[in-house]
């Protein structure tokens, strides 16, 4: 008996024996899977502390040496997918943003805030106006009825010719602001000849909607000594009676269009007026405030690409390259100069360029310390000079590949965020159509380095988080595009070309990109602030959840700019 007693013991032991090494088996088991709440709970701090090694500069000099991997912590992609698999949230159903859009069509807008509305002005008395940027309704004023009475004296003097008979077609790319001094809305307009023949104008009103009175003239061009006699213009009075006018006459030199004006106030409080074309250049003429006309107090010698006695500070272009649209706006700590490069028709390589600087009067540089202005001929829309913005290219969240998008204007609105507004055309054309157009809104910010990165879809109403985004949110698949300077969209042979390629990569957690182009990619926690190396360049920007344009759905993007190229991505 006792013996069976000693047996049923034994066995007992033996069984209890066995339990508890499944049930630490069971454990490791759950440990290795991230099943259990405690290890879960471990993971999550082991997950936080590989993003901070991520993204802390101490890290940074290992990553440039291993290509991204983090010896001491052994984060796979594997285990990404497995983590952001595992069990399904309500942060895990896709969400998508309630929006509408209005379209108009409006060539060359200039934006202005006024009365709690978004107000864009734009070539053939086209205007528009919204309450949230994405909903437009055109307007007319008096201009529209009254522009022969207004500027009909004028045309009739200077601008008309034979070949160039309407002035209803010839008023272009008006510019919009409240001068503090005059207490009026002053409205600089480009009344152009088709033979450099032009004058930027100014008209005021008490109402940004109008009526507007004409002023005078500010500025004029094509002047000489025959068809467009410089006694028609204020030319003399700058430059006194039989001064040689050799260099006006020169595309190489100084000869431009009058054309595209931005008037803006300096930190000073000063006035002044960026105008110009294609050939000559870009120059800044500084205005009287108490008139907003030219303020014949100031003096500038004349000296190649520098100055100009008549026209002032040189700031871009010149030497009979491509160029116009000129708009500066201060952001921060510096006045960006943007800039259209081409020719505005959808396949004429139309595209936005910016450049930044200290001083309102430049010089104006990129991102490689390359100057805004020319001094010798080439064709720009193959240079690398000024970053790129955008191109032609088509995410799968995309409603369309936009092309020859340009002359934009920038807005920096009340709560501080930057919205560029700019006419584009679509690769293909709309509605049967090669040269439709209508205005579109992106928002843009300043990356860690002070440069302007534009988001990768329209603005629909989206937010930056200043607090940054979570792994989860920002690792993943993404399509991926390199807005490259030298191409763009266009037909050659009967083949389109300049349509970016998508690729296709993924963002892990362990700081590397793998996928069709490979590298590592960095963020700066608690904010937007992201980084991402391709072929050894390092692109900086910010990462932003979007709604894209098929379905509203919101995704995560970025967009990125590095050796002034433009790089952005769409989570999938």
């Amino acid at each position: 008996m006792s013996n069976k007693n000693n047996m049923i013991i034994l066995i007992l032991i033996l069984m209890a024996t066995l339990a508890f090494c499944v049930t630490g088996c069971a454990k490791e088991t759950d440990n290795k899977n991230g099943f259990n709440e405690d290890i879960n709970g471990s993971q999550d701090k082991d997950e936080d502390e590989s993003a901070t090694s991520l993204k802390s500069p101490e890290n940074e000099n290992q990553e440039a040496s291993d290509n991204g991997a983090l010896s001491d912590i052994d984060l796979t992609a594997g285990d990404s997918d497995m983590d952001d698999e595992s069990e399904l949230t309500e942060n895990d159903v896709p969400e998508y943003a309630d929006v509408e859009y209005t379209r108009v069509s409006v060539h060359d807008p200039s934006i202005v805030k006024a009365n709690g509305k978004y107000y864009i002005f734009g070539s053939h008395m086209a205007y528009a106006k919204s309450d949230d940027l994405m909903n437009w309704t055109t307007f007319r004023m008096n201009i529209n009825s009254d522009f022969e009475e207004l500027l009909g004296e004028l045309w009739e003097d200077y601008m008309k010719t034979p070949t160039n008979p309407n002035l209803r077609g010839n008023l272009w790319a008006p510019d919009v602001i409240y001068n503090k001094a005059m207490g009026k809305y002053c409205m600089y307009l480009s009344v152009n000849g088709d033979d450099w023949n032009s004058a930027i104008v100014l008209l005021t009103a008490d109402d940004i909607e109008g009526p507007y009175e004409y002023v005078g003239p500010v500025v004029y061009s094509g002047f000489n000594t025959d068809t467009h006699p410089a006694e028609k213009t204020d030319l003399y009075k700058v430059l006194g009676e039989g001064a040689d006018l050799s260099r006006y006459q020169s595309t190489k030199n100084t000869k431009l269009n009058a054309i595209d004006p931005c008037v803006r106030y300096d930190d000073e409080g000063n006035l002044w007026m960026s105008f110009g074309s294609w050939f000559g250049g870009i120059y800044l003429l500084k205005l009287d405030e108490k008139t907003g006309l030219r303020d014949y107090s100031c003096t500038y010698d004349t000296e190649p690409n520098v100055s100009d006695q008549y026209y002032g500070y040189k700031i871009a272009g010149g030497c009979a390259v491509s160029g116009e649209g000129s708009y500066i706006r201060k952001i921060g700590d510096y006045y960006y100069l943007f800039l259209s490069y081409g020719g505005l028709t959808q396949e004429g390589g139309y595209q936005m360029r910016v450049f930044r600087s200290k001083d309102i009067r430049g010089p104006y540089v990129d991102e490689l310390g390359q100057s805004a202005i020319y001094t010798s001929s080439e064709n720009n829309l193959f240079s690398n000079k000024g970053i790129r913005l955008t191109g032609t290219y088509k995410f799968s969240g995309s409603a369309y590949a936009l092309a020859a998008q340009g002359h934009n204007s920038v807005l920096v609105d009340d709560d501080g965020r930057i919205f560029n507004v700019f006419h584009t055309r679509f690769a293909g054309g709309r509605n049967g159509n090669a040269e439709y157009h209508e205005v579109h809104v992106h928002q843009m910010f300043l990356n860690e380095n002070g440069w302007p990165v534009m988001t990768p879809y329209e603005y629909s109403g989206e937010t930056l988080s200043e607090n940054g985004y979570s792994m989860r949110e920002m690792q993943g698949e993404y399509e991926f595009v390199t807005i490259t300077p030298t191409v763009y969209y266009q037909t050659l042979s009967g083949k389109i070309i300049g349509i970016e390629k998508t690729l296709n990569i993924r963002l892990n957690r362990d700081g590397s990109v793998t996928g069709d182009a490979t590298g590592t990619w960095s963020y700066r926690e608690g904010t937007p602030y992201m980084s991402i190396t391709i072929d050894g360049v390092k692109y900086d920007g910010v990462f932003i959840k979007q709604a894209n344009e098929t379905e509203h759905k919101l995704v995560m993007t970025f967009t990125a700019v590095g050796n002034n190229v433009t790089v952005m991505g769409s989570k999938k």
